[in-house]
């Protein structure tokens, strides 16, 4: 039985604590390899006419840690994020993520794969609500089959427990009171945490998140960093 005085999240620091130590030894060089590597880039380039948006010799991003993609605006990291996860393709390269080659599969096989992303601009459906955006985050969804949606017996209580992961993750990201209403009346920060919170509907092994605090109220920034922080665990 876990001792009552140990911090909820003391788990995950001392597993990320022994993440950051096992690259300790690791030299600060580009392309230079890591243990434990969850995502691995070779020679990935696009280009859109003459302007080369990426050009990545090697990469490699350990796993169960946070990874900050560093650049100015228009250096690539968006282009870069898309390739990855299936959104755009590349000119030549490969990447494999957990050993398994990606680069000719469409997003939606990546996303189920457990590599998911968020946008710059969010994408919430304005109109519904936030727990049905929440909803539409979860795969493999029987009721959304032609052929079984009209039997819902055999998709009930796989739908209920879809709903109760999404009210789990809508606390978690401090979302909860804001079931019911239009996803349209959030703040861009609660924007922000609903993509977050939707992303983990499937329990993904990567997270991409891209520029996570673009255009965030400043008081909620911190929040926000909280939460980032907390995919680690």
């Amino acid at each position: 039985m876990p001792d009552q005085n140990t911090p909820p999240d003391a788990g995950g620091s001392a597993a990320r604590s022994a993440r950051r130590d096992a690259l300790k030894g690791v030299e600060p060089t580009p392309g230079v390899s890591k243990p434990d590597t969850v995502l691995t880039i070779d020679g990935v380039r696009r280009s859109f006419g003459g302007l080369v948006a990426v050009d990545v010799d090697h990469l490699e991003i350990p796993r169960g840690l946070i990874t900050a993609l560093i650049g100015p605006n228009g250096a690539g990291k968006t282009t870069l994020f898309n390739l990855l996860t299936g959104f755009d393709e590349p000119d030549e390269g490969n990447w494999q993520f957990d050993s398994r080659e990606l680069a000719s599969e469409p997003a939606h096989k990546v996303a189920r794969g457990g590599m998911v992303r968020t946008f710059q601009l969010t994408k919430s459906l304005s109109k519904l609500p936030v727990i049905e955006n929440m909803k539409l985050g979860a795969t493999g969804q029987r009721g959304e089959n032609f052929l079984t949606a009209h039997l819902p017996w055999l998709w009930r209580n796989q739908e209920q427990e879809i709903e109760g992961r999404a009210d789990t993750l809508l606390t978690r990201f401090k979302l909860d009171h804001m079931r019911n209403e239009f996803a349209g009346t959030l703040s861009g920060g609660q924007r922000k945490l609903l993509e977050m919170a939707r992303a983990l509907m499937v329990a993904p092994d990567v997270v991409m998140l891209d520029e996570p605090m673009a255009g965030v109220n400043p008081a909620l920034t911190q929040s926000l960093l909280e939460h980032v922080k907390g995919l680690a665990d």
